[in-house]
């Protein structure tokens, strides 16, 4: 497996190349420059760890071996952003090797384990997962989950500690559960009782996780879909994501950067309608295979648990991404590498040419020929934020993205009435930070007309709305003073200053200066 290792880096090295000078993007800052990733010292760690604290109300997540993760790549690699890529990219590959293993685990030849596994490497919905710093949570969570399902069986104690530490890294590692009861429900050869009570204690964890996870979600990660108030919109959002899940994973068709789709609200949509005979051909084999006792079902298991929390049965700010796609993968690929074995098996003894494995075999390799070369385009997307944001508004003209767009290129025209009719359109539809906007340097020239201060203070006004009741930690009260300032509601703004300075926190210099600074008569600034 170590040289499978070494050539799975190698061949992503050389394909994520373009991904490995790319700066910080979006989400990056605010993990790379948290107050909760500062340093590795004891309080640090209490506050990283700390199941009731603000951390994860920072993140809407509770993931604190996220955020342990960041902290030792700063205290290793401080500024230079190539080591962060670089850790992506190993964990990457790693976990291409360990979904090999886990697949000549369940009896599927070493070729075509390998093959599956060439195909989790290279396929481009996996860029997003990668090329992105912060994203060190997908791909980390996935490689404690794949130890832990290759540990059940032997080391049944080391594999509960990998489960708990996958969750405590992303709550899409919950996946591992039902794919390990699917496990156990197969090997008839495990003694029985001795397997169901750890997968006990696998659900035990979870279910001490999940209280934590479902506040810190609850507290800034979940949103109302005004269109779910009526619940067959929302059943046919739920499909159609699903199809385009599963089209995204066979074909790499629908990969895009940033992606907006909008709730079903026809029963004529194709991405609905499609979801129907696939979900009984899908829902048919499982059957089929938990009742035969194969280990298909549990690979099918798990790539269905995977897309259980990004399917919007609980809406959240971010509907479809690429990198939602990396916990249902290896699923569907061991599913679809069993079930071509199992077919295979059928036809070879009633006198069909067994053509069926070459076939695939083929078609397989030139679709790994080509997945390469489309991931190396889209790392090269990865070395600057503008050109993702370009992509996004293509495969979206009219969504948030592409409306912040047309209103940097009319800020640049100078016509500031443009660019705020743009910005506006961008904030209903989730592009709504009005300090991010006040300091884009696209703005610079109408940032002091009077309709683009006026924008910023509106949305100022909606920060004010959304949080005045739920910030908590030190970081939201300052944002939320700094939101209060741009209105003019100083007296409002020292009020959540005094409220920062009272939680205590990893802040606690940075309330305490910009306190003294506004009853100086000066400008809270953001840390």
């Amino acid at each position: 497996m170590l040289i499978a290792f070494l050539v799975f880096a190698g061949v992503n090295l050389f394909v994520y190349s373009p991904a490995l000078r790319g700066p910080l993007i979006s989400d990056d800052f605010g993990y790379l420059q948290s107050p909760y990733t500062r340093s590795l010292d004891t309080e640090a760690l209490i506050e990283m760890f700390d199941p009731m604290g603000d951390a994860r109300l920072y993140t809407g997540n509770y993931a604190p071996v996220h955020l342990f993760l960041h902290a030792l790549e700063r205290s290793l690699f401080a500024d230079h952003l190539v080591g962060y890529h670089v850790v992506n990219l190993l964990v990457h590959s790693l976990n291409s090797v360990l979904l090999v293993a886990l697949l000549m685990r369940s009896g599927i030849p070493r070729g075509a384990a390998l093959l599956g596994g060439a195909f989790f490497a290279l396929h481009p919905a996996n860029v997003e997962a990668v090329a992105w710093i912060s994203q060190l949570k997908t791909n980390g969570a996935l490689a404690f989950s794949l130890l832990a399902l290759l540990c059940l069986a032997r080391r049944p104690g080391l594999a509960a500690l990998c489960f708990a530490l996958a969750l405590l890294t992303k709550a899409s590692a919950s996946f591992a559960l039902p794919m390990a009861v699917g496990l156990v429900w197969a090997d008839r050869e495990v003694v029985a009782s001795r397997a169901w009570a750890w997968l006990g204690v696998w659900a035990l964890i979870f279910a001490l996780y999940a209280v934590t996870q479902l506040s810190s979600f609850g507290h800034i990660g979940s949103v109302e879909v005004e269109a779910f108030s009526d619940p067959i919109v929302h059943l046919r959002t739920i499909a159609a994501v699903g199809t385009r899940y599963l089209v995204m994973a066979a074909s790499s068709v629908g990969v895009a950067a940033f992606q907006e789709p909008t709730p079903v609200g026809s029963w004529l949509d194709p991405w609905w309608l499609a979801a129907l005979p696939l979900s009984f051909l899908l829902a048919i084999r499982i059957f089929l295979s938990i009742r035969a006792r194969r280990e298909e079902a549990a690979w099918w298991l798990g790539a269905a648990a995977a897309f259980a929390p990004v399917s919007q049965l609980f809406p959240f700010l971010i509907p479809f991404a690429d990198r939602y796609l990396y916990f249902s993968l290896p699923g569907l690929i061991g599913g679809t590498l069993l079930c071509v074995m199992d077919l295979t098996a059928w036809l070879s003894p009633r006198g069909v040419p067994n053509v069926l494995a070459k076939a695939t075999t083929a078609a397989l390799s030139i679709l790994l020929i080509l997945f390469a070369v489309v991931s190396h385009e889209r790392a090269e997307l990865w070395q600057n934020e503008i050109r993702l944001l370009a992509e996004a508004a293509r495969h979206y003209p009219a969504g948030g993205t592409a409306h912040y767009l047309r209103a940097r290129a009319a800020a640049q025209e100078g016509d500031p009435e443009a660019a705020v009719e743009s910005l506006r359109i961008a904030a209903d539809l989730g592009m709504n930070r009005f300090d991010a906007i006040d300091r884009d340097p696209g703005f610079a020239p109408v940032r002091t007309s009077p309709a683009f201060r006026l924008l910023v203070r509106d949305l100022a006004g909606r920060l004010i709305e959304r949080t005045a009741e739920s910030a908590v930690t030190q970081p939201e009260l300052l944002a939320l003073a700094r939101a209060h300032l741009e209105r003019g509601e100083t007296a409002d703004a020292e009020r959540a200053l005094e409220r920062a300075q009272l939680r205590k926190g990893p802040l606690d210099s940075v309330v305490r200066v910009e306190l003294e600074r506004l009853r100086r008569g000066s400008s809270v600034e953001t840390p």
